[in-house]
């Protein structure tokens, strides 16, 4: 999503770390070029131009003009104020052992899914949530919600066929949800409208009032510009709402939205929405994403990623195959299926420093998904030994994954390059370890 964003800011930084000294003149100059950056990329007139004055205040300081490295200088204090544009600290959810949260949006925005997606987190944290469908006017919101309570294994109640009233549907449904001596957060997936209008303002009000919830989260299309943070600023404005949940984090809109949002409502973004599926959900961290922003990558989450996604067992072992230059197809598909399960690779890619300067870093998911296909048309001797696959062999493996010989025979040749530098390197250890022992 921020992309284009993020380009156009590195730009403009690495031109004025260019300067062996920095004047006003540059220092405005940069900034004018940021201030339409920012409004280009859909962020709120009144936010661009705060948050432009505040990093003129500092960034025009003596000591940062008179700085060895001014430059440095200026890009520190513009990540620190992004950082704080976006909401500073991460914003926990406040719910205790027990709880209520109530789910408020419009249709479109992913409010169910992310009912469901904040349901596996929780999970994953230890609760014991339950989802509660509240939605009475969508075709079909219920039996959406019952889907993907199945998904993710978290209970789901519903309310009695024929309802029409919210509050006694809200009512029926959490009295068989709650269980004596059995603590549980209870997620509302309540109804929406293709725009804010008054009958739907005051059915959540009247919500509200009678759940008490801990938490009124707020679910935000972040593809939809400027016209989301007018959608936020009404719903604050009639519910008081106590956090944002963010969603199509992973679309290629401008972003304008996730920058604003914090500003104009002085509500956190508790969460993000990074996918359509359901363990594509995270807690917001706004210096993380400050970071990407400006290209430094997000270490922090990426090593989070990994170790959710790699088994502990499974990598020790891949990392003695590699060592002793044993590794096989069968190895190559585990650790591409470890791979597949941090997400797609061009966002594991974008939380590395630096890689968003990198042109053309676009990952082919089509050509993954051939060379997936190919090792899985071998058989498990194939995978295996390697060596064994002749011309008959090869020509039933492309019919059977629907490529090429030829793809087939280039996957084989990097494959074996990949062996032999592993078995280059396995001698050159064992060299350096004779050239020790004769030393010592």
């Amino acid at each position: 999503m921020f992309s284009q964003l993020s380009d156009k800011l590195q730009h403009v930084f690495k031109e004025l770390r260019g300067h062996g000294t920095i004047s006003e003149s540059n220092v405005d100059t940069a900034l004018r070029h940021v201030r339409l950056t920012l409004l280009e990329a859909d962020v709120d007139f009144q936010v661009a131009k705060k948050f432009i004055a505040r990093v003129k205040e500092k960034a025009l300081g003596e000591a940062v003009l008179r700085s060895i490295t001014p430059g440095q200088q200026i890009v520190k204090i513009f990540y620190d104020e992004l950082t704080a544009l976006l909401g500073g600290n991460a914003a926990p959810v406040n719910l205790g052992d027990t709880g209520r949260v109530l789910i408020v949006g419009l249709n479109g925005s992913g409010k169910t899914t992310s009912s469901a997606k904040l349901g596996r987190l929780l999970k994953k944290q230890g609760r014991t949530p339950v989802l509660i469908a509240c939605d009475l006017q969508r075709p079909a919101a219920i039996e959406q919600l019952v889907a993907l309570g199945k998904q993710i294994d978290v209970p789901v109640f519903t309310p009695e066929p024929g309802e029409k009233n919210v509050e006694r549907a809200a009512a029926h449904t959490s009295a068989r949800a709650r269980q004596p001596g059995a603590p549980i957060v209870e997620i509302f997936d309540t109804a929406g409208r293709q725009e804010i209008d008054e009958a739907l303002i005051q059915e959540l009000k009247r919500l509200k009032e009678f759940l008490n919830p801990q938490e009124t989260l707020l679910v935000v299309d972040a593809a939809t510009g400027q016209q989301a943070v007018s959608v936020a600023s009404r719903f604050d404005d009639a519910l008081s709402i106590t956090g944002i949940i963010l969603t199509k984090l992973d679309g290629d809109a401008r972003g304008g939205a996730a920058l604003s949002m914090r500003e104009v409502t002085r509500q956190p973004i508790k969460f993000a929405g990074t996918g359509e599926k359901l363990d594509q959900f995270e807690v917001f961290v706004p210096e993380r994403l400050a970071g990407r922003i400006l290209g430094m990558g997000d270490v922090v989450s990426l090593v989070e990623k990994a170790a959710e996604a790699v088994d502990e067992e499974e990598a020790a072992q891949l990392e003695r195959k590699l060592r002793t230059a044993s590794f096989d197809f069968n190895d190559f598909l585990a650790q591409f299926k470890m791979m597949r399960r941090m997400g797609p690779l061009e966002n594991i890619l974008g939380m590395l420093p630096s890689m968003s300067n990198v042109q053309g870093l676009s990952v082919d998911e089509k050509q993954l998904k051939r060379t997936e296909a190919i090792v899985l048309s071998m058989t498990n001797e194939e995978r295996t030994r390697p060596d064994i696959l002749n011309a008959r062999r090869r020509q039933r493996i492309a019919r059977g994954s629907g490529c090429t010989v030829t793809e087939v025979n280039d996957l084989l040749r990097r494959f074996d390059q990949m062996r032999k530098m592993m078995k280059s390197t396995g001698k050159m250890k064992k060299m350096m370890a004779q050239l020790v022992r004769m030393r010592s």
